[in-house]
């Protein structure tokens, strides 16, 4: 097929690249830069440099395109951390999640796409659903203030896909990510590692959130699997293995070679870094990928993060 990743030069952008290059298809992929194109290109992609929020930009480079699926991994989470920083990164992400979506959606309309794939998020399943939940579940109704905007996106994003009436319209809620080109990785310039072996990422609170992991490349393959037979709505896709973040944090961080993450009471992050970050640790669930099993004939090559941190960090 020909296939348009919105994206493609992103932590799990160039991963889906690979696979779906590798299974055959022909792949169109968007960049905001002209300096990745070379390195789409290395990966078997034709470059198109696009401004997700031009409208314009994104329907022009569709039409010449003209793909059966689009593929619509879009964020803006990359680069240095830090707390301005990430302010600045997730309103630019939720922009792309509200407005980029709507812009791709009518492209893809346009062009007559019969499969629209997009990323959702895992992260702000709703807190009093149960330790894990499946795709019944449904984004969390009363997030911190914080984080309302976020998941709000979020929730844009997942209705406006899943509401596509004239094709297969399928959102992916991934856990979270780790491997390499993501921020958990061997690399000397991954960010949360690096935090990781500086003990700035601390277990907050009673660390009892539960959070699902998924390798980056087991994540892309799921995508692939969702491009070729996937069905309209809404798939999780994690490892078996859902954890507190008191068990799996101290874990990883042995995994890096650091010392063991401190403890910070929730009130003083709370205080200093706002309650979203309070709140993803102590009061997530997490994900069941069953269904994406059954569906998709999807497996991750780590089932585990226990595996993952020790095999599949580089």
């Amino acid at each position: 097929m020909k296939i348009f990743v919105a994206g493609a030069s992103g932590a799990i952008g160039g991963h889906i690249v690979t696979q779906l290059v590798a299974r055959g298809h022909e792949v169109v992929g968007t960049t905001r830069s002209a300096a990745r194109a070379d390195a789409l290109r290395a990966l078997g992609a034709e470059p198109a440099v696009v401004d997700a929020l031009d409208p314009e930009s994104v329907a022009d480079a569709m039409a010449k395109a003209e793909p059966e699926v689009v593929v619509h991994q879009l964020t803006a989470l990359s680069g240095p951390v830090n707390m301005r920083r990430m302010k600045e990164m997730a309103a630019a992400t939720n922009r792309l999640r509200t407005q980029g979506t709507d812009h791709l959606v009518a492209a893809a309309r346009a062009v007559g796409v019969r499969r629209f794939v997009a990323q959702s998020n895992a992260m702000w399943m709703e807190r009093a659903a149960g330790p894990v939940v499946d795709e019944n579940g449904r984004l969390e109704p009363h997030p911190p203030a914080d984080a309302e905007e976020g998941v709000a996106a979020l929730r844009h994003l997942e209705d406006s896909v899943t509401g596509i009436t004239w094709a297969d319209g399928i959102a992916i809620r991934y856990g979270c990510f780790y491997g390499p080109g993501t921020g958990i990785s061997s690399a000397p310039d991954a960010v949360f590692a690096g935090q990781i072996r500086r003990r700035q990422f601390p277990v907050i609170g009673s660390g009892a959130g539960i959070w699902s992991l998924v390798h980056i490349a087991d994540a892309a393959s799921a995508t692939v699997a969702a491009v070729e037979r996937g069905r309209p709505g809404i798939y999780h896709v994690a490892d078996d293995d859902p954890a507190p973040v008191s068990e799996w944090l101290p874990y990883l961080s042995r995994a890096l070679g650091a010392k063991p993450p401190r403890r910070i009471p929730g009130w003083l992050v709370g205080a200093v870094a706002g309650r979203a970050a309070v709140d993803m640790m102590t009061r997530a669930p997490g994900i069941t990928s069953e269904k994406a099993k059954r569906e998709l004939d999807w497996a991750p090559r780590y089932a585990s993060w226990r595996t993952g941190f020790t095999q599949g960090l580089e």
